[in-house]
């Protein structure tokens, strides 16, 4: 590509426009200014940064920064804003805090308080996974039922909402479900016996001729330490019990087989250090009144 410039204007032939006197393999450049409203909108928004820079806190400084001449920043709303709610929750909010589980179920005002501020707190931290109904989908409990990992007692769901499942506190539930086949602890055939056999517990079909004794043999060798000998679980190792209809990855064959082949491991928040006391509680007492605590 060569570029010529003589710095002599002309007109463009074709176009009846000016030219600019560039010039590029015999392409000349065409003086097109910008629209005057483009122009003008470009010098606005200039005229608005530079406002702003010196309206809002805006330019970082070594070791802190510009505050503006309003002297407004969100971080100032924010704290306002928690402190104006604090203020409304008053005494009642007190009470929350400083009353057991229990003892707000159990008192109707406090009862009231809690469900409201729970159900508002719930909408916005955990309808994400468990449904805007708490009922839940594949992977996320439905908390409506009375099917519980790790208890539904108001303390059980309480330490549950504290500390969270397999998530980074130290306090958090800690049982996982093994991938007996990818790691090669079980074969093929042994999952395939493993998964009848867990099937047929809850009544569901398997396949014809399968060696169900073979595969409760299997079961009690490998599994019943956690899910216990009758399969109805253990909620200290959170393993859920295999003789309801209650599936939280699904019942069908293929959902059963990736779990004993791949297992399984979701995680839970904990919610201690992002929520207050009084929210905490106002939660395990809203989950607990929908209708499957304990």
């Amino acid at each position: 590509m060569t570029m010529a410039h003589d710095d002599k204007p002309g007109v463009d032939q074709v176009t009846g426009r000016e030219t600019t006197g560039h010039e590029w393999d015999g392409i000349r450049e065409l003086n097109t200014p910008l629209p005057r409203w483009w122009l003008w909108t470009l010098y606005a928004t200039i005229v608005w940064a530079v406002g702003y820079w010196i309206f809002y806190p805006a330019w970082p400084l070594v070791t802190s920064y510009t505050t503006g001449v309003s002297g407004w920043m969100t971080r100032t709303a924010v704290e306002d804003s928690i402190a104006e709610l604090h203020a409304i929750r008053g005494e009642t909010g007190k009470k929350i805090i400083s009353a057991g589980l229990s003892e707000i179920e159990n008192t109707p005002d406090l009862l009231s308080y809690a469900r409201a501020q729970g159900k508002a707190a719930f909408a916005t931290n955990c309808a994400t996974c468990h449904g805007s109904g708490a009922s839940g989908a594949v992977g996320y409990p439905n908390l409506n039922d009375d099917d519980w990992l790790w208890g539904g007692t108001l303390d059980q769901i309480a330490t549950t909402i504290r500390h969270g499942v397999r998530s980074a506190d130290q306090k958090a539930h800690s049982g996982v479900m093994l991938p007996f086949g990818r790691t090669g602890m079980l074969q093929r055939p042994q999952v395939d016996l493993v998964v009848d056999y867990v099937r047929s517990l809850s009544g569901l079909e398997v396949r014809a001729g399968s060696d169900l004794p073979a595969g409760a043999a299997i079961f009690k060798q490998n599994c019943a330490s956690c899910h216990g000998d009758d399969g109805k679980g253990k909620r200290d190792t959170g393993a859920p019990n295999l003789t309801d209809v209650i599936w939280l990855y699904g019942s069908s064959r293929e959902d059963v087989f990736q779990s004993v082949w791949n297992g399984r491991g979701g995680v839970m928040p904990n919610w201690q250090g992002r929520l207050d006391e009084a929210t905490i509680k106002s939660l395990a007492v809203y989950v607990h009144t929908l209708g499957g605590g304990e």
